[in-house]
This record gives structure tokens, sequence and C-alpha cells, in this order.
């Protein structure tokens, strides 16, 4: 009964596979409609028309010479091809599905055949269930070894793209550099899965806008990979150019629906020859920053699911390291912004010293800080130059940074000795901590009153006399470099950080001769790590990123040495230099890595001195009869300087001033002109009473001599001594002086 149920099948499947091609065009037509998805893809489809045409012949085959269904020849491309499904995502059921679905077909078409082939029912019978029990086993047989093929694949796929994804997550994003972190996603891309990458990004996002609603986008190619021309398919647009995406591209689709797609055999950006591209957009936070577009035209393979995917998962690292870069760089920028415009933009006019200074953002992810500088010119012909640093970095240390100089500035109006001035300092950095503190909005990177939080020297440079008076707040010192280049660094009393509170601050006076050069700076240049070798680090854009700034840094040494940098800047200071521009960059050039990791606020000023053919001074007596003589003293002086225009006005300012030095003073008198840019006047007196202006009514004896030397000088003030005042009148020859009018 075997035997002849056998040949019954044997038979059966001779005749079927005489019409092979029908039979497997009616496997394929059920399986289009049965599993649609199957079709949908043209690799996947050709896999499974070519399973459909080898399974079905070597099914016959074994029936027909009556082969175990265990040593049935299996077609030698079906693992192959099960890994190709797998790479391509098609889900395992639906292939099994297939399977059965084609054993469900020739079993009819055979079921049909036996009752052409014999009238016996129960030998029809008996070879029905014969085949049922063979498919079943064949069909077992092809599914255990496609399932084990494709589980086998997927779990590598999977670790691949696990692998891929992780080191991407390690290449991609090592700086805060929004052109170089597109190039690593570009380089990373084409060392991995593509002959071709290039990564454009919204022009508007770049500037900090909204691109919602623009038509059509406009888009600046920001990478592309490899560098080279690769093969003459290099994209016409050229890096940092912008461009416009077509309306209807897969650009535009992808920018617009922030979906991903493959794209075949078509023009893509410009690459003709390119056979299969992803074109992904780069989202994160909830904007779409750009597109990125992945080409192969040498790899035989086209993409295919796994590669989308892969290209996606790496597209949404880069997304968040670029959104990283975008955030830092606009922070960054505002911050370096208010920093600049908060900085001297160029040196006063003044006679007491020339000047040169830097001012350097810090390079790392700390971000722009509070350093500052200034120059401030002071009655006498006397200067001030300031350096100081707040602690903290970012938009609110720079703003802090502002406040600070100006209430230098404001003190310094006001003449106040060094020591005095960081008193003074100290309390508005005391106040500001107690705003900040007070502030349910404000950060701890705002508290500038702990942690030393900010430091100040403050330097009084006298041209006339040849000295400089100098006091420090927790800032690094000086180093002063007298003419036979001797440098030195002035041991100041060190004074406490700026937010301490009730300690006291010393002055210091050196003697410096003209041609003497000093060098403020902040701890920044000094503390800088000494570069081993050019790394091109830049902030890694994995970190967090605040509104604290690129580029490239070198390998440094760990442990900084104050007492080296300061070595440093001596051995630099000491070598002569053209000018002192070229000074200040061979100082950043010796103490610093590309970027520094702290800001950097350097200043550089040599003396000059007035000598005494551009000084007069007279020790007056406490009488007013020498009134008198004073005025015919400057007036013989100014002839001898060639100033008789302004005889007859310095005679009233000086008659003024005299009168008000013996009539409110304390001897010792002393007047003394200086013959600098303008004519500077100055009565000293040994007596502490401030004189004030005042408007005196029709009938009053006095008070008019201070509003007489106010409308006819410039500027005019008072300064204080530990002993004794000084009032002083700046007149100049080009001054209109206005009508003398009094009620």
């Amino acid at each position: 009964m075997e035997r002849t149920a056998a040949g019954l099948i044997s038979r059966a499947a001779h005749e079927l596979g005489l019409r092979a091609d029908e039979l497997t065009a009616e496997v394929e037509q059920r399986l289009r409609h049965e599993l649609p998805a199957l079709w949908e893809d043209p690799d996947v489809a050709r896999t499974a028309a070519e399973n459909v045409v080898e399974h079905v012949v070597a099914a016959l085959a074994g029936l027909e010479h009556a082969i175990e269904p265990d040593l049935i020849e299996l077609p030698s491309a079906d693992v192959e091809r099960a890994r190709v499904l797998a790479r391509h995502g098609t889900p395992l059921s639906a292939m099994l599905r297939a399977f059965r679905l084609a054993e469900e077909i020739v079993l009819d078409r055979l079921f049909a055949e036996l009752p052409r082939l014999s009238q016996d029912a129960e030998q029809i019978s008996a070879a029905a269930r014969q085949l049922n029990v063979v498919s079943t086993k064949y069909v077992d047989r092809v599914s255990e070894q496609g399932v084990r093929a494709f589980q086998a694949e997927r779990d590598r796929r999977l670790r691949w793209r696990s692998a891929m994804v992780n080191e991407a997550s390690m290449c991609i994003g090592t700086t805060l550099d929004i052109a170089r972190t597109t190039q690593e996603l570009a380089d990373f891309a084409t060392e991995q899965f593509a002959d071709l990458v290039t990564v454009d990004l919204l022009d508007t996002v770049l500037r900090g806008q909204d691109a919602a609603g623009q038509s059509p986008l406009t888009l600046r190619r920001m990478a592309q990979g490899p560098d080279a021309d690769a093969g003459g398919l290099q994209p016409p647009v050229q890096r940092q150019e912008l461009h416009v995406c077509p309306e209807g591209s897969a650009c535009a689709e992808a920018l617009s629906s922030g979906r991903p797609s493959r794209q075949r055999h078509g023009r893509v950006s410009g690459v003709p020859r390119a056979h299969s591209t992803l074109v992904v957009p780069l989202r994160a936070r909830g904007t779409t920053l750009g597109v990125a577009e992945f080409h192969r035209y040498g790899t035989a393979a086209p993409y295919d699911d796994e590669d989308l995917l892969l290209a996606q998962e790496i597209a949404v690292r880069a997304a968040v390291a670029v959104d990283n870069a975008r955030h830092y760089t606009h922070a960054r920028a505002t911050a370096l912004t208010l920093q600049r415009s908060l900085l001297p933009r160029e040196a006063p006019r003044q006679s007491a010293v020339d000047v040169a200074y830097r001012y350097l953002p810090a390079g790392s992810e700390s971000g722009v800080g509070g350093d500052w500088y200034d120059v401030i010119p002071l009655s006498g012909a006397r200067v001030a130059l300031v350096v100081g640093d707040v602690v903290g970095h970012g938009i609110r240390a720079a703003a802090t940074m502002g406040r600070l100089r100006t209430a230098v500035r404001t003190l310094a109006d006001i003449d106040l000795p060094p020591d005095e001035l960081l008193t003074h300092l100290d309390d508005v950095v005391l106040r500001l901590a107690n705003e900040a503190s007070s502030d349910p909005d404000t950060g701890p990177e705002a508290d500038v009153g702990r942690d030393n939080g900010a430091t100040c020297l403050y330097a009084v440079y006298d041209p006339v006399a040849c000295r400089c008076t100098l006091a420090r707040a927790g800032h690094v010192p000086p180093v002063v470099v007298v003419r036979d280049g001797t440098a030195d660094v002035l041991e100041l009393p060190p004074g406490p950080p700026l937010g301490r509170g009730g300690l006291p601050f010393e002055t210091m006076e050196v003697d410096l001769p003209e041609g003497s050069l000093i060098a403020l700076c902040t701890d920044g240049l000094i503390e800088a790590r000494t570069p081993a070798r050019a790394t091109g680090e830049t902030p890694s854009a994995s970190a967090t990123v605040t509104e604290d700034s690129t580029p490239t840094r070198a390998t440094e040494d760990p442990t900084p040495d104050i007492d080296a940098g300061l070595a440093t800047l001596r051995q630099v200071l000491a070598r002569p230099a053209p000018s002192l521009e070229a000074a200040c960059d061979s100082v950043l050039e010796a103490l610093l890595p590309s970027r520094p990791d702290d800001d950097v606020a350097l200043l550089l000023a040599r003396t000059r001195s007035l000598g005494a053919d551009r000084v007069a001074t007279w020790e007056l007596e406490a009488d007013p009869a020498v009134v008198a003589r004073a005025r015919s003293d400057v007036s013989r002086k100014l002839t001898d300087w060639g100033l008789e225009e302004l005889a007859f006005v310095a005679e009233l300012v000086v008659s003024e001033l005299v009168t008000n030095a013996i009539r409110y003073g304390r001897p010792p008198i002393r007047l003394r002109l200086i013959h600098d840019r303008s004519l500077l006047c100055e009565v000293s007196d040994a007596g502490s009473t401030t004189p004030h202006l005042r408007r005196a009514r029709v009938f009053d004896e006095g008070g008019r001599g201070l509003l007489l030397v106010a409308q006819l000088a410039g500027q005019w003030g008072t300064r204080h001594a530990r002993r004794g005042k000084t009032v002083w009148a700046e007149l100049s020859e080009t001054a209109e002086f206005p009508a003398l009018a009094f009620e």
C-alpha cells in the first residue's frame, strides 16, 4: 500500500513539476495578496520570489524521487535569503507565514492531481496522508533552518548596530563646535556604512531663529565626507555655502515631516550615480535642526531597513550634540558680546603711560568669565591701572564684571587712594552677594560675595614723581621691568579677596623711572597649564550646556604652578620687544595654550615722566597778599611754556583756588602747574574741608569762586591725601569758555 501511495505521490509530483512555472506564479500571487509587506521592498520581493521557485522545485523533486523529508536537499541560498530578510527588518512571522501559504498551495495542487492519476480511493487517501506528513516535516525543517539563520542575523545586526551606536556616541560630539560636530558625523558614517555623507543645517536655526513657515527652506552645508572628491561625486555645494532645499524633494519631506526615508536609483542631492540614499532629519528637543544624507554608489548592497534604523539612531545622538553646540555657541556669543561691550574699546588719551592690553575668553566649557582691565586718567596727570577677576563664568559673571568696573571708575573719579578704593569696592561686592542670595531666580554661580567672589589690583602712577602706588585684593602681583632689563615680581601686601568684608587693604609705593614696564594680569594667564602638544580638543558637546566658551586646546600639565607662571612671565618681559603690542603677543604665546581654560586679561604699561620743565611748584604763605604774586608767577611760567592764550583764565582760576585755600584751608599751601595735554592747576593745603559748588545770592559777598572755576575749567575736583587735600582744575587751549554771568 505504501509503495503504491508513494508511487502515486511520485507521479503527481512529476506531473506538477512539468507545470512548475505555473505553480510558482500561483504561489507568488497568493503571497502578494496575503503578505503585501514582502513585496514593498524590491530586495525583499526578489528574495521571496526566488525562495518560492527554489523551494517548490526542491519539494517536488524530493516527492518525485521519494526522498525522505530530512534528506531533501534545501536550496543553497536559503540561509542567505533568511539573513537578507532579517537585514531588511522583515518580521519573522511574515517569513513563516509565507512558508505555510506556499505549503498550502502546493498541497492543494497535489491533492488535485491525485484523483486524476488513480481511481483507488484508499490509495488516494493514503497518498494524501503521506503528503501531509512529508510536507509538514519539510516545512518544519525549512522553517527551523530559516528561523535559526534569521535570528542569528538579527542578533548579529543588533550587536553590530549597538556597537556602532556606542562608537558613534564616543566619536560624535567630542566638542561644542557645530562645524566639527557635524563633520564628526560625516566622518563616522563614511567609515562605517556610507560612501558619501552630507550634513546640512537650517540657516535660520544656526542664527537662532524659527524656521516654521519658511519656504523654500534654506540650508547651510556644514560637513561632508569623505573630504576628498570621491570618484567625481562630490556634491556641488561646498562647506558653509547656502543652498535651497527644493520643494517636494526627499530633503524637504524629511525636514517638514521629521521622518527618514530610503531613496533608490535617483538623483538625490546632486549625486547622480548613488544607487541608494538615506535621508534622515536631525531633530533634538522638538526642533528640526537640519538633515543628513547617506549615499552609496560603490558599495554593492543598497541600504536596508537595518541601515536606516542605524542612521536614525546615530542621527539622534548627533542632533543632540549639534543642539548642545548650538545653544553653547549662542550663549557664548552672547556672553562674549556682553563682556567685550563692558571692556574699554580703546585706551583713553593720557601722558602718564603707554599701554597695550589683551583679553582672551576661555576656550573650555567654563566659558566667558569676569576678567577685566581698565586705564583711568586721574587728576594731576596721573593714571590708574586696573585688572580684576570675578569668580564664575557666563553672562552673569560678565554682568557682574561690568558693575564692578563701573564702581571702580566711579570711585577713581573721586581720587580715592588704592586701599580705600578697594575697601569701598569690597562693600560693593558684598552688596551684590546679598542681592544675589535674596533673588529666588539666581543660581549658585551668581554668589559673587562668597568663595573669593572677586579679586582686583589697583595701581596709580604719577608721572611727575615717577612713583606708583598699588594695592591688591587677593589678586596676583604685578611684574615690573626697569630700563636695565631686570624683571621682578612686586611682593605687594596680599589683601583679602573682595567680598570677605571687614579686612583691611594695604598700599605699597614704588619708584618707577621713565621707561619702566609694569605688567598686570589675571590668574588665567599665569595659572594656564603648560601646553605639551596640540590635540585639537574642545569642550565636549555631550556635557550639559549652560549659559556659560570653542575650539582647539592643548594637552596640559594638570598641576599649574603660579610661581612657575610668574617666572615665565618675568623671563618673557625681560627680553626686549619692538613694541608693547609685540610684548603682549610674546607673553600670550609663551604662557598660554591655543585656548586658555580660564579667561585672561593682560595689561602692559610703559611709564613716562613729566620732567621739571613741565612742572612748576610754589610754596605760598597763608596771606591774601600772596594771591597777586601767585598770579604773576603763573603768567610768567605760561609765557615760558608758550601758553600766553591761557594766561588770563589761568590767573583767574589760580586766584580763586589760592584765595579759597587761604580762607578755608590750613598751611602749608602749595601751588602747582603741570603742562600736560592741557594745563593743570593745583592748590594744596593741609585742611580736610572739601569745597562745594553753590549758587551765591545777589547780595552774598562770597560763594562765586568755585562757580567761576567750574565755568572756566574743563574739569575740576578735589582729591584727599593722608594729610590735607588738593583742589585742581584742568584748562585747555581749545576750550570755549562761556560768558560769565552771576545773579
